[in-house]
């Protein structure tokens, strides 16, 4: 029994291992996202041709 309670704990910290580094990514990805939108606008003011 005590294995069983030391497996649900530790699939429980890898839960919310995942649960935090994937929140923290969502934002990081939203950033990535608007940086790029503003550097295509960038350069459609600039008059240049995307790559």
């Amino acid at each position: 029994m005590r294995s069983l309670l030391y497996l649900i704990a530790v699939i429980m910290v890898i839960g919310w291992l995942i649960g935090v580094i994937g929140y923290s990514l969502g934002g990081l990805i939203h950033l990535l996202i608007v940086i790029a939108v503003i550097s295509i606008l960038l350069d459609l003011i600039r008059g240049r041709r995307p790559v």
